[in-house]
């Protein structure tokens, strides 16, 4: 068995326009001090990394990852969650996601849809630059907006969205392959890729690729009233990331999955800080470790109440106190005796 690594922390949330969250240096050493030991990296945000320098340049990455290192951590993954949305995005979406890309492809899809895939690959480059062996991502959604559809859905538009949507993720794995990078989609609403029916669909079509893997975070699947306990054991050979963040679900009789449009903190499903929540994460990384997952716990901190930073601190003691260091020995070797065949026939009496 293998003990998983950790505690890292992704960035994306803390990222701001003040010290220290504002440059790499100053937010790597805060990680540090909260008590990480690694971080995982949004790639769409300057103030931490050039992303093309990152692709072109393994010098800047030993550089940026040299940083990391003389501050106290280590770089666990890079993440593409806002270019992968954008490598597939429904009409109704486009004027939601423009704010995701680069301004010179605002207003003109397929421009933006291409800025996307060149974006996710560079990202999968650079991340063969850094050495790292997987990188974190979302599906984007065709699909999403018939989730629940009244009038019905057309015969054959879910199996169209999927088609598209494997033909267009097919060479950016591709190339993930080339890079020795697993793709790993987080499994969340608002993707097409939001359960394990959907990544099943995906897979299907890319003839089970390698490079197509899971991001498994429990909290997106307990708002969707989902096993994610049976999840683990049922995709434990896709999962290669992992984001540990808490959830709690409580209906009533006015709401339930849906929130009634209600703000995060008025919805009967909410994110919260560890150990805050109804996630059995003792149960998770038992499961983890029954099933040899070698990746990072890595903390997403999205709470509707807590202040972040009192969530990063808390969240990293609460990861180091669930990581189980696996046993190299049964229990019960010291009741063991000397096994040889003959020893075995005897006791059987054959």
């Amino acid at each position: 068995m293998k003990t998983i690594q950790g505690p890292a922390l992704f960035l994306a949330q803390f990222a701001g326009d003040e010290a220290p969250f504002n440059d790499w240096n100053g937010i790597t050493k805060w990680a540090a001090d909260c008590g990480y030991k690694g971080v995982q990296v949004p790639s769409w945000d300057a103030r931490f990394i050039d992303l093309k320098k990152a692709a072109t340049s393994k010098d800047y990455c030993d550089e940026f990852q040299g940083q990391a290192a003389a501050n106290g951590v280590t770089v666990t993954e890079l993440s593409t969650h806002l270019q992968g949305q954008l490598v597939a995005v429904n009409p109704a979406y486009d004027t939601a996601f423009d704010g995701f890309a680069d301004p010179s492809v605002h207003g003109d899809p397929k421009a933006r849809q291409a800025w996307a895939v060149d974006q996710v690959k560079l990202a999968l480059t650079a991340s063969q630059n850094m050495g790292l062996t997987g990188m974190a991502s979302f599906s984007g959604a065709l699909a999403w907006p018939y989730i629940y559809p009244w009038p019905q859905r057309p015969a054959g538009l879910v199996e169209a969205a999927f088609d598209e949507l494997a033909a267009r993720w097919r060479p950016i794995l591709d190339h993930a392959e080339d890079c020795g990078v697993d793709v790993c989609y987080e499994i969340h609403p608002g993707e097409d890729l939001h359960d394990g029916v959907t990544f099943e669909m995906f897979l299907e079509r890319l003839d089970g690729h390698a490079r197509c893997n899971m991001l498994y975070d429990p909290s997106h699947y307990v708002l969707q009233c989902l096993d994610y306990l049976d999840n683990i054991d049922i995709y434990k050979d896709r999962i290669k990331m992992f984001h540990v963040k808490d959830a709690e679900f409580n209906p009533t009789g006015r709401q339930g999955v849906y929130g009634g449009y209600q703000p995060w903190v008025d919805r009967a499903g909410r994110f919260r800080s560890l150990g805050d929540g109804q996630v059995d994460f003792a149960a998770i990384f038992s499961k983890m470790a029954a099933n040899d997952f070698a990746g990072w716990a890595v903390v997403e901190w999205e709470c509707c109440l807590k202040h972040p930073e009192d969530g990063a601190r808390e969240g990293a003691q609460f990861v180091k106190d669930h990581i189980i260091r696996v046993t190299e020995r049964a229990f019960d070797d010291f009741a063991g005796g000397a096994v040889d065949d003959a020893t075995n026939r005897k006791m059987l009496g054959i």
